[in-house]
């Protein structure tokens, strides 16, 4: 009993003592007209933005977005917002404060695990350390026909087209796009957790693997598979 009133009268003499830090005034506190007019976009938006596109939307110089996004981004962080301003790949967007994620992952779960397949996850995984890579050598590494699964990250945006290997039938390369990254919160394809010993063999082998098929394969079975993937991704 002593001892719960000794913690009482404690806790009342620290939250009766003085703030070690003066209140700012308010007006120091107010986010300028530029500032409160990105944030509203990077809000309605609801999605990274660019620099490019604030300037269109905007009017403001390159300069002024920029001093902008930095005071919005060091408001949002003295202040202990629930939310930080985020910059991946050269667009903007607002994300959770790191410190809530626990708590918010045991309120909503993972957002994208919700939506996507453990088979799709796994082909995504595997696009994005594979990158640039073939839907054959996505085939070699799973094991089994990825077709639908490669239309279905690609309408999801997930992944993109972004050439073609330069092998009999010029297959088309795939990596991830943006969305990936703003979803899977990185800031870059160098962010990704280091693959294991296992998976780094494993996703080489694949590569070799697809190499001797097209060196074996007939080269109309190549071009008639080349025209087949063509069509789908049309």
């Amino acid at each position: 009993m002593a001892e719960s009133i000794k913690k009482s009268k404690e806790k009342n003499q620290e939250s009766n003592a003085p703030d070690e830090k003066p209140r700012k005034e308010s007006r120091d506190v107010l986010l300028s007209p530029k500032a409160r007019f990105i944030e509203v976009i990077l809000f309605l938006e609801n999605e990274p933005v660019s620099l490019d596109k604030l300037q269109r939307m905007t009017g403001f110089s390159l300069d002024a977005i920029r001093k902008a996004l930095e005071e919005l981004s060091e408001h949002f962080q003295t202040y202990m917002h629930g939310l930080v301003l985020s910059e991946s790949t050269g667009a903007w967007a607002f994300r959770p404060a790191t410190d809530l994620h626990e708590t918010l992952q045991s309120c909503y779960g993972k957002k994208v695990d919700r939506r996507l397949s453990r088979a799709a996850l796994e082909t995504l995984s595997i696009v994005a350390y594979s990158q640039p890579i073939t839907k054959r050598e996505i085939d070699n590494i799973r094991g089994v026909s990825s077709d639908s699964i490669v239309r279905l990250l690609r309408e999801r945006e997930y992944i993109k087209a972004v050439g073609r290997k330069n092998v009999p039938g010029h297959p088309i390369l795939y990596g991830t796009s943006r969305k990936f990254l703003y979803e899977f919160n990185l800031p870059s394809i160098s962010a990704l957790p280091k693959l294991s010993e296992i998976d780094r063999e494993r996703f080489a082998t694949s590569q070799v693997l697809d190499e001797q098929e097209l060196e074996q394969q007939d080269p109309v079975e190549v071009a008639e598979a080349t025209v087949t993937e063509e069509t789908y991704e049309d």
